[in-house]
């Protein structure tokens, strides 16, 4: 068998690498990005070497008007940006804005990466087997002399099997084949919050380091640059389903449902992904922001027919956010916060008494805040 996801809105599944500033240029509203050992091996035949390597280890960006050559003749890569717009954006941009993620990439090209896939499937089914009790006992590990490494572990056996019963045994995706990298462009995003105003909420958005700028100014907050797969790139790899398990006796020995199978899977991963659309819809709805209620509209009737049709939908990857990765949606309970402060990390959040989390990446389509990223539809070809 074989499965094929679709991306619904820009995709970044990566492998922890990133475009430095100095590793790439600019130019006609593009990304080129340098073949750096050409450049040294052409350097090294004159006198400019030491000057190129100097400049790559104290300049945060190359300066165009001495190099800019080798942008036009030196590029391994040319990605394009979303929008011409952002040229502007990057020419204006400082930092780690200028450090672009890129997508997981081997000797072949561009690949998705199925561990992606698998670990989204196993949050949405950790999430439809959350039983009473099972926050509370997180909650009492948390709260020990000698916090554990990982304190939801055993809530996630709970929920899905401990060792050679883990339900997610049953199915298993191998990486993709690569894709075209004409797939790519260099997206804009930025991060939005939630502002307080009287007794409702404003949109704002973030600036580097802190503070944040008035909604209707996004142009001067902080933007943020990444390789992602357009919407409607197709992805396709193995997709296997060891119905070993699924006989009576296996099952009953694994302690596993009769009902269990593929179809159970794509159920809590589509009443999971219901959920996180519920919570972004809120969150548009409080911030004002009318474009992206429009994304989350399209997301919702793709949901619905990805029910009927025996898919599903999976927030995955770079971008996401918390609630796309946490297996609890519900951040106004009092035992979930409690959990929370216990890690530095989210104190100053939660000590606002906002609605948490109150910062969105969100993705630019055609300069304007437009969707979420990291949405994509996941079916299965017999």
């Amino acid at each position: 068998m074989r499965y094929r996801l679709t991306c619904l809105t820009p995709l970044l599944v990566g492998d922890g690498r990133k475009l430095a500033p100095i590793d790439y240029m600019v130019w006609k509203d593009q990304v080129n990005v340098l073949d750096q050992w050409r450049i040294f091996r052409l350097l090294a035949k004159g006198p400019r070497l030491d000057s190129y390597l100097t400049q790559l280890k104290n300049a945060e960006k190359l300066d165009f008007a001495t190099w800019g050559g080798f942008a036009q003749n030196f590029a391994g890569r040319r990605i394009p940006f979303e929008n011409a717009a952002s040229s502007a954006y990057w020419n204006r941009a400082a930092g780690d804005s200028l450090h672009i993620p890129t997508f997981a990439s081997g000797a072949s090209g561009p690949y998705l990466p199925g561990s992606a896939i698998k670990g989204a499937l196993r949050t949405g089914m950790v999430f439809s087997q959350w039983r009473d009790g099972m926050l509370q006992d997180v909650l009492a590990r948390v709260k020990t002399e000698r916090m554990p490494h990982r304190p939801a572990e055993s809530v996630e056996e709970q929920a899905l099997g401990a060792g050679g019963t883990n339900k997610m045994r049953f199915v298993s995706a191998g990486d993709s084949a690569t894709v075209a990298t004409g797939d790519f462009k260099i997206y804009l995003l930025r991060t939005s919050t939630l502002q307080p105003r009287g007794a409702n909420f404003t949109l704002g958005w973030k600036q580097s380091p802190r503070g944040a700028v008035d909604g209707a100014r996004p142009d001067e907050s902080t933007p943020t640059f990444a390789e992602m797969a357009s919407p409607g790139t197709v992805f396709s790899g193995d997709w296997n389903e060891k119905t070993f398990f699924l006989q009576p006796e296996v099952r009953k020995s694994m302690r596993w449902p009769d009902s269990f199978g593929r179809a159970k899977i794509f159920e809590a991963v589509n009443i999971y992904a219901a959920g996180v659309l519920a919570l972004q819809r809120q969150y548009a709805s409080q911030a004002g922001m009318g474009l992206l209620d429009r994304s989350l509209d399209e997301l919702e009737q793709r949901l619905a027919a990805a029910r009927e049709n025996g898919t599903c939908l999976i927030s995955m990857g770079w971008g996401g956010g918390l609630l796309a990765k946490s297996a609890w949606l519900d951040t106004s309970n009092t035992d979930y916060r409690q959990i929370l402060q216990q890690f530095a990390i989210y104190n100053r959040a939660l000590s606002t008494n906002l609605p948490f989390p109150k910062t969105r990446r969100i993705v630019f389509l055609n300069n304007r805040p437009a969707t979420l990223p990291g949405w994509a539809e996941l079916a299965i070809e017999e």
